[in-house]
């Protein structure tokens, strides 16, 4: 990276996506100058940043990121990263913008809506910005894909999704498990695919919801150019083989044709650090159709359809 080092703080270390952004902060030669969480078992600054400054109370990082904005321009930080569960996206969002830091937030950027009209706002007043990290639209196979697809535009196509990824007791009684915390199964674990697929295929133009409990959802979508039958579920016995092990699957087929994207996964944080720290990143309005229609999906009437996902007729 040209220049000097940008100074980063990061609020949520101790949570599983947490150790992505810290490889992206260094990988993009920055420097993680203060963490926070109210979990002290954050022995992976060790492998960063071990220099760095660790609060357990969010008012008293708030506290020292406001001491360093006033100290000088050289010590304020210009990033703040927000790896915090769901629910607490979007005051921690206005935390950052409010020491007129940048803002870099994993998905989901909120759980409703309207809230992103009031980051608008605050981002208009404030002169920073809110980014947000929908990493699938960096991945090299589905970049080629977009392309392909967007060279034949008139055509519309069958697509059909599946991803199961099963968790454990544990998820019922962590912060995931409750709707108002995470938004749910849609929202936890489906709301990167539901970016890609408009991404490709264009805004939702009907929703259908066939199945919708505490571990699993399904349903059928009406985008512009595709016909979309979706299932998401943490259900371990819905893998093709339950018994093998509990490594997630993930299909996506596109008029028959399974779309190829296992692989790849590994440095897309560290690309999506790239891209906002050249002025490209992902802001407010990328975010806005995805958790509209994750939204939609989670107060939409349960529905009989025409076009239901397989699984739903086992």
């Amino acid at each position: 990276m040209n220049g000097k080092p940008k100074r980063f703080a990061l609020i949520g270390v101790a949570g599983y996506i947490a150790p992505r952004h810290l490889k992206a902060i260094k990988d993009t030669g920055n420097e993680l100058v203060a963490a926070v969480d109210p979990h002290d078992a954050v022995g992976v600054l060790d492998q960063f940043f071990p220099d760095a400054q660790f609060f357990v109370e969010i008012e008293r990082f708030d506290r020292h990121l406001e001491k360093l904005r006033r100290k000088s321009p050289e010590t304020a930080i210009d990033y703040l990263t927000v790896c915090s569960p769901n629910y607490l996206h979007d005051a921690h969002v206005r935390l950052g913008l409010r020491v007129h830091a940048d803002v870099i937030c994993e998905k989901p950027l909120v759980i409703n809506p309207w809230n992103l009209d009031q980051l608008a706002e605050l981002e208009a007043e404030f002169g920073n910005r809110v980014y947000t990290i929908l990493q699938l639209r960096l991945h090299p196979a589905l970049l080629a894909l977009k392309q392909k697809l967007d060279s034949g535009r008139g055509k519309r196509h069958k697509v059909q999704l599946t991803y199961i990824t099963p968790r454990g007791r544990w998820y019922g009684v962590s912060w995931k498990g409750a709707e108002e915390k995470s938004g749910g199964v849609a929202m936890n674990i489906g709301i990167h695919f539901f970016d890609m697929l408009m991404w490709l295929f264009g805004n939702a133009e009907r929703i259908e919801v066939h199945e919708r409990t505490t571990q699993k959802v399904a349903g059928s979508l009406e985008l512009e150019r595709a016909s979309v039958a979706w299932y998401l579920s943490l259900d371990r016995n819905d893998l093709p083989e339950p018994e093998a092990g509990s490594k997630p699957f993930r299909s996506i087929t596109i008029d028959g044709e399974e779309v190829q994207f296992s692989e790849g996964f590994t440095d897309l944080h560290t690309r999506a650090y790239e891209e906002i720290l050249a002025g490209r990143g992902f802001g407010i309005n990328d975010a806005r159709p995805s958790i509209q229609l994750v939204y939609d999906v989670r107060h939409a009437e349960i529905a009989a359809g025409d076009h239901v996902h397989p699984m739903l007729k086992k």
